[in-house]
Parts: C-alpha cells; sequence; structure tokens
C-alpha cells in the first residue's frame, strides 16, 4: 500500500503572489513565537510551543508558484519519538483556478502509520483552512500568541 502523505487545500479569492506572500508571513498564520527568515531560498526558521519547536530550511521557492519546507530540526516531546519531523518537508503549490487561486499543501513524510499523524494533520487543517486563509482573505490570520516568559510567577522559588 503506499503511503499517503497529509495534504489538504484551499482556494481564495487573492492573487498567487498574495498567497504566496502570506504562507511566507509564518508569525500571521502560524505562530508568533518564531525566529529567523522565510522569505528567501536557504532560509532557515523556527517555529514555537512551548517545549515543541520544528527548524525548516526553504529548499524551493518559486515566487507565486511553489514553496518547499524541509525540517532540518524539531522536537515533540509528547512522542516517541521526538524527532518525527525531521527530514519531512512541507510544500506549498499556488496555482490560479477559474479567477481564484488554489494553495494545495502537504506534509510529505506525515502519514498515518506515524504516532503524530492524528494531533498534527489537525493542526495542519486548522492553521490552513482557518488561520492562512483568514490572513489571506481578511489580512488577519489566527497564529498562535508570543508567549510571555515571565507570566507564571508561582513557579519562582522564594528563597
Amino acid at each position: 500500500m503506499k503511503e499517503q502523505d497529509y495534504h489538504t487545500s484551499i482556494t481564495v479569492d487573492a492573487t498567487a503572489q498574495e498567497a504566496f506572500e502570506s504562507i511566507n508571513n509564518v508569525s500571521q498564520w502560524w505562530t508568533e513565537n518564531w525566529e529567523g527568515h522565510s522569505q528567501k531560498l536557504n532560509d532557515i526558521f523556527t517555529v514555537r510551543f512551548g517545549e515543541t519547536f520544528v527548524t525548516a530550511k526553504i529548499v524551493e521557492l518559486i515566487p507565486g508558484e511553489k514553496i518547499v519546507w524541509h525540517v532540518i530540526d524539531c522536537n515533540k516531546p509528547w512522542l516517541k519519538d521526538k524527532k518525527e519531523w525531521k527530514d519531512t518537508k512541507m510544500s506549498w503549490e499556488i496555482s490560479k483556478e477559474d479567477k481564484k487561486t488554489k494553495i494545495r499543501f502537504t506534509h510529505l513524510g506525515l502519514i498515518p502509520e506515524i504516532e503524530c499523524y492524528g494531533v498534527c494533520s489537525n493542526a495542519w487543517s486548522q492553521y490552513i483552512q482557518q488561520s492562512l486563509l483568514s490572513l489571506i482573505t481578511t489580512g488577519k490570520g489566527q497564529s498562535n500568541k508570543k508567549e510571555n516568559k515571565t507570566k507564571d510567577k508561582s513557579k519562582i522559588v522564594k528563597g
């Protein structure tokens, strides 16, 4: 049986270039907890969700048409294999469909046989079908908010 990589797509009333720019604007639709660059070929960026992180390198970039991120490091502490996403790729293909733009996302290596598939595919669906879609159509995504490192003072031990 052939592996089935996770994929989803959205169709938006925007130009291919607007879709392309929105995808590259990671902090506006995925998480504000990020560092690095996500605009040019070979750029590297890291997104963080508490102890969880994903570091990706842009390995293919065709303006208005395609973006591919290669996961070069990650930590998913709730999984048996904390590096399960390492060496997977996230591919964004952008095309015109009638007078709209179609974005097809495929996470190459995120397959039903791996532990993260259920949780991770649900998260991708939310980020792409809701947050990215909202960013492209309204100018405002629904990214995870920046962590406030001083918010939990209950863990501070006073001597």
